[in-house]
């Protein structure tokens, strides 16, 4: 061998040896970079939160709202729509569908679809751009529940990996895929994110989820990658071909054949959007609910919470009572009318109606609406005075102008709409012509505080001054028919009263059962008291002011209420069953006189008392009698400063005769006392035109008359 030769095999050597140092340092860096690669992964894995601190599935959902009748109401606005299913309920077209595209190795892998992976960034690596991902079910499932922030960062993805496959070591494949298909969002629709398949075969195709067919499963199936961009109401086209990608994705995976999968991809995309979904019936009584429910539970609890709330509403007597508005007042430019009806025996509102558009107002006019009562408040007048003993068949009043100066409030005038005046009638009498100026001296007799205790005891839950107008009507801030409403079902109970219900029972998502509603009845009155008003009640819808409500029906009672000016129009009646108000007016102003409607001046004895025969009459309701009680009133002799002694006499009962009280007291006209002006409140209210008194009762003994 020459010594070139061996120059040349020396130099070989070298380069040899230099190249195997190199790739020998490569391989150490490479592995260092592995090694440290896994350390971070490790460290990053080691740092994910534990599954203890991922959220629950929420179990709740869209709160439901049922008519006592079990008919729905409507569901409560929520920016999520949510209505949770068992995997049981879900067809099996939908699991595999969502199977198919979203993690079609589900059933063999454990948490993890490595394959998937790969195949993932090789296509990823081939388009130059993320277009498959390689999340499986389970890793978005723990992507929803336990990361806060599901930012794309490899940080997340590996956290996402740690958690799936713990996730997995505790839950079925039948568990996980259940949840996932609660959670998993499915697209916004005016606002309302559908979450889950529940809410979604609800909003976009009006069903529940177990009848939805193959191809509208499919189109479920492949929203939640990206759900606004195959929003199918938003982008058809895009919806259409994302589906068509699902049913060939199930075919080549054998789930169903090829010429089934051709067949339902010329099929269109059946969309048949629910736009009722949170629309409601009866929306002002659904509101009432709402409101009533939120004052309970919180906000979030009745708006995501996934309650069943069963109301006391029945849709029939709804839709009676706004017949019998409409048909009474039908058009644009009439008043408008509420009404509430309640069950004495229990409380529960059986109808609340308004007569407005809800989409012109919200404004609830049988619930929310404080106005004027007239005559109806003179019910509790009569209520207090029978209380204190008062025999309204043998103590009498002279029905006549008066011009009062009241020391304790000032000057007063009262006087009858039509300037028509009885004489010398008792109370009885009073009450079938609801004279004012009877109830007037009466309510100062029996003392204005008085009476506005037995109001509030009776069910009245507006504030009241206890002032001498209002016992004719003259409220400062006014009342509802809802509480008028209650307040004459105490009467209807025999004296007992019951807060008004709306809520029967309330049924939470774990099956707890609650009645929120409703309280302990009190005896507001007597069995004995409540027993003689309605027998004088009787007497007003059979006789008086009110016999355009009557319906023959014996045990009706009731009472006609007008303001001054002819402005606020009532009637509020009852019998043992049922105890209904109405009201009719105009809501945009208190000052809008009802002095020709139809060419009719509005009465409580007209379009009111009309309405409300037509909802007795209309909805069948079944008459039933009083039963009178076993104790009776031990009349007390009444010593009033207004009342007489006879028909006859002239004289006040307390020995004088100015009715006036004006004695060492400032001429009328002068300054109100203690800022009080009564006649700021109405001095004509509740008036009601009656054509003649009632015929004396021929006996008065313990409160009968021999012609009752």
């Amino acid at each position: 061998m020459t010594q070139r030769t061996r120059r040349g095999r020396r130099r070989q050597g070298g380069i040899g040896a230099k190249l195997l140092f190199v790739f020998g340092g490569v391989l150490a860096l490479l592995a260092i970079a592995v090694i440290g690669v896994a350390s971070w992964v490790l460290d990053v894995a080691a740092d994910a939160p534990s599954l203890r601190a991922c959220k629950p599935i929420d179990r709740g959902g869209n709160t439901v709202i049922y008519a006592a009748d079990g008919s729905k109401l409507g569901t409560v606005a929520s920016p999520e729509a949510r209505s949770l299913v068992s995997i049981e309920r879900v067809p099996k077209s939908l699991q595999l569908a969502t199977v198919a595209i979203e993690d079609q190795r589900f059933y063999q892998h454990d948490a993890l679809d490595y394959e998937g992976i790969a195949r993932a960034i090789v296509k990823n690596l081939e388009a130059g751009e993320a277009v498959e991902g390689g999340s499986t079910i389970t890793q978005q499932l723990v992507r929803n529940l336990c990361i806060r922030n599901p930012e794309r960062t490899i940080e997340r993805k590996i956290e996402e990996a740690e958690l799936a496959g713990e996730y997995a070591e505790h839950h079925s494949r039948k568990e996980i895929l259940g949840s996932y298909l609660n959670v998993a969002s499915y697209g916004t629709v005016e606002g309302t994110t559908a979450v889950g398949v529940g809410a979604a075969s609800r909003i976009f195709f009006s069903k529940p989820v177990w009848k939805l067919k193959l191809p509208e499963a499919a189109l479920l199936a492949g929203l939640p990658q990206a759900p606004s961009e195959y929003n199918p109401l938003l982008n058809p086209a895009a919806a259409k071909a994302r589906r068509n990608q699902v049913l060939s994705q199930m075919a080549k995976l054998g789930y169903i054949s090829e010429e089934r999968a051709q067949a339902l991809r010329a099929s269109g995309l059946r969309v048949n959007l629910d736009e009722s979904y949170f629309e409601h019936r009866e929306p002002y009584f659904f509101d009432y609910v709402e409101n009533r429910l939120i004052e309970k539970y919180g906000p979030n609890t009745v708006r995501r919470g996934g309650l069943e709330v069963h109301t006391t509403i029945e849709p029939e007597l709804q839709e009676v009572g706004l017949e019998a508005m409409r048909s009474a007042l039908p058009y644009s430019t009439d008043p408008s009318s509420a009404l509430v009806s309640i069950d004495p025996r229990n409380g529960h509102i059986r109808a609340m109606v308004s007569s407005s558009y809800y989409e012109d107002s919200k404004f609830n006019l049988a619930a929310q609406g404080h106005r004027q009562p007239g005559s109806t408040f003179k019910t509790f007048v009569l209520t207090t005075a029978i209380r204190q003993g008062i025999d309204p068949y043998s103590t009498y009043y002279s029905s006549k102008p008066l011009d009062l100066y009241l020391p304790q409030w000032g000057h007063w005038t009262v006087h009858t709409a039509d300037e028509g005046y009885l004489g010398t009638v008792n109370l009885q009498q009073a009450t079938v012509a609801s004279d004012n100026t009877v109830f007037a001296q009466l309510d100062l007799d029996v003392g204005p505080k008085a009476v506005a205790a037995t109001a509030h005891q009776m069910g009245i839950t507006s504030h009241l001054d206890g002032i001498p107008a209002e016992g004719i009507g003259g409220l400062r801030i006014g009342v509802s028919p809802l509480e008028m409403s209650s307040a004459y079902a105490t009467l209807a109970a025999g004296g007992m009263r019951r807060n008004p219900v709306a809520v029967a029972k309330v049924v939470f998502p774990n099956g707890h059962v609650e009645h929120p509603e409703g309280s302990k009845p009190q005896q507001a009155v007597s069995p004995a008291v409540a027993w003689e008003v309605t027998r004088l009640l009787h007497d007003n819808i059979t006789e008086g002011t009110g016999t355009a409500a009557y319906t023959g029906c014996a045990g009706q009672a009731g009472k006609t209420g007008t303001t001054d000016e002819y402005t606020d129009a009532w009637f509020a009646g009852y019998q043992p069953n049922l105890a209904t108000v109405v009201w009719v007016g105009y809501p945009e102003s208190n000052e809008i006189s009802m002095s020709s409607v139809h060419g009719t001046t509005v009465f409580g004895g007209t379009f009111p008392a009309e309405i409300w025969h037509s909802l007795y009459e209309g909805a069948g309701v079944p008459c039933e009698e009083f039963t009178e009680p076993e104790q009776k009133i031990s009349w007390a002799p009444f010593y009033g400063r207004f009342a007489r002694s006879s028909p006859r006499d002239d004289t006040t009962l307390d020995g004088g005769d100015n009715d006036s009280g004006e004695s060492e007291a400032p001429p009328p006209g002068s300054a109100a006392v203690g800022g009080y002006d009564p006649d700021a409140y109405a001095p004509g209210a509740g008036q009601e035109p009656y054509p003649a008194p009632s015929p004396e009762p021929q006996s008065v003994g313990g409160g009968e008359s021999a012609n009752r």
